[in-house]
Order: C-alpha cells, then sequence, then structure tokens
C-alpha cells in the first residue's frame, strides 16, 4: 500500500475555523472573546450546550461567527446528543493537508472548510464513576466517542491544526495568537498534539480500568436481557 508521506508544511498556521464542543465549559467567557479579538474573521463551529453557551456569551454578534456543526453537516444531531460530530465533513476538514492536491479537491467537492483548531474536552467519566453508588449504566454514558475521536484527528494532524484539551491552556494561547498575528507555528501546535494524545489515553484507561474491575453480576444488574 502506497503510503502519502507530507514533504512540505506551513510553519504558521492562521487560525480561521475552530470546532468547539466541549463538557467543561469554564474560561470560554474569554477565551471565545479573545480569539475574536485577534482574527473577527474567525468561524465557529459548535454544537449542543456549548453552542448555546458561545452563543450567550457573543450575543448579538454570535450571528456573524457561530454556526451548529448540524447546520454546518447538514445532519441533525441524534437524540441526547449521540450523534453530533462524527461526520465526514469535520473529519475532512481536520485530516486534511495544505500542500496535497486530493485533499483540496475533497474539501471544494463537498464544501468543507479546513478546521485549524478544535477546542475539546471529554464527558466526565472519572467525576461519574468517583460518585458514591455510581451504576454501570451511569458510567456507559459517560464513555465520549466524538470526543477522542476529534482530538485524535486533530492532534495527528498537527502539521496544520491545533488540538486544545485543556481550559488553563487558554490564555497561553490567546498570548501565541497574539504574539503571531493570529498564527500557531508548528512547535506550538506538536507541543498540543503531545498533551492531546497523553489527555486521551489517561482518559481511556480509566475506562479500561474500570471495566476490569466489574463483574458480571455488575453489568447484568442494571438491564433487563431478552432471550
Amino acid at each position: 500500500m502506497t503510503k502519502n508521506v507530507v514533504e512540505r508544511i506551513d510553519d504558521l498556521v492562521k487560525i480561521k475555523t475552530i470546532l468547539v464542543s466541549v463538557s467543561d465549559k469554564s474560561g470560554l467567557e474569554s477565551f471565545i472573546p479573545g480569539l475574536l479579538g485577534i482574527n473577527p474573521d474567525i468561524t465557529i463551529l459548535s454544537t449542543g450546550g456549548t453552542y448555546s453557551k458561545i452563543k450567550e456569551i457573543l450575543g448579538p454578534d454570535a450571528e456573524d461567527n457561530l454556526k451548529q456543526v448540524s447546520d454546518y453537516t447538514g445532519q441533525p444531531e441524534t437524540q441526547g446528543g449521540l450523534v453530533k460530530t462524527l461526520d465526514f465533513k469535520i473529519y475532512l476538514g481536520l485530516l486534511t493537508e495544505t500542500y496535497n492536491p486530493a485533499h483540496q479537491d475533497d474539501l471544494k467537492r463537498t464544501h468543507a472548510l479546513p478546521i485549524d483548531m478544535v477546542v475539546v474536552n471529554l464527558y466526565p467519566f472519572t467525576q461519574t464513576i468517583a460518585h458514591e453508588n455510581v451504576i454501570v449504566e451511569n458510567a456507559r454514558g459517560n464513555i465520549d466517542i466524538g470526543g477522542p475521536t476529534m482530538i485524535r484527528a486533530a492532534a495527528k494532524n498537527y502539521i496544520r491544526v491545533a488540538s486544545v484539551v485543556d481550559p488553563k491552556s487558554y490564555d497561553g494561547i490567546l498570548d501565541l495568537l497574539k504574539a503571531k498575528a493570529g498564527s500557531l507555528g508548528i512547535e506550538d501546535r506538536y507541543s498540543l498534539a503531545s498533551k492531546a494524545f497523553e489527555h486521551t489515553a489517561q482518559y481511556d484507561r480509566a475506562i479500561a480500568d474500570y471495566l476490569a474491575g466489574l463483574s458480571e453480576k455488575d453489568v447484568q444488574s442494571c438491564y433487563k436481557t431478552e432471550g
């Protein structure tokens, strides 16, 4: 099988389109206006409760910069937000490479935007299982799928995309963007990718350890089984 080997990238990538979908919404009230203060033309794609929070933060200005992922993809969110971001246009926007003509043709064909930054943190799995008398179904419901997938896609494509997983990093990222005229450098994106993979690794480790510690009785006690 022929491997795609990237030989040319941009050091500085201007942040024009970001995707924001967070469980922990702390810090957004300063981060989002801060991003728009640096580049007023940023497009923000968002989902569910995060979309509502950003709309509240931006007020009347929201319609100029904020778009629901479901409107962008043309696919409504499923009941309970089960599927929101797992869409071809989203992952095309995250994984495409700037100097790959086939990728650029795919973006044009689908009218997809190259996504330059994801701001994602995950369902509170460890906080949920820390509660006294938590049941297996509560834990299962807090296993995030779309979040880790977006984080991993962005982190894999650090040659173009910034992956932001920690609200504590928002101020530092704004400082970098201010210093670099709204762009992030390869060293910035690489550092963020390393942190992102560590974040998802810890998340998956917590899930694996929890499931390994359950007994068959623990699992069966939560459900009525058929057949």
